[in-house]
């Protein structure tokens, strides 16, 4: 009687899609590419520390523009569930 222990990798429900992904180029440069950027603004407000003054700008603008955004969609879900 041998019994067979799975692997982690086989029992975890995520590594296929995991593996499928890794085997594909681009995705390991759209994995890098993130951290590669905040790596070059995080240079960048070392040596010119306005631009830490523009990206808090910047992100402030972005999420308005998304709480507005988010809003306005639940909003128009109110308005056709009759609420």
């Amino acid at each position: 009687m041998s019994t067979q222990i799975p692997t982690p990798m086989q029992t975890c429900p995520m590594a296929e899609t995991c593996g499928a992904m890794m085997r594909k180029p681009f995705s390991r440069t759209t994995l890098l590419l993130p951290g590669l950027i905040f790596i070059a603004l995080g240079v960048l407000v070392v040596i010119y520390p306005l631009v830490l003054v523009w990206l808090v700008a910047v992100a402030f603008v972005f999420v308005g523009i998304m709480m507005l955004v988010t809003a306005t969609f639940i909003r128009k879900i109110g308005t056709r569930l009759g609420s």
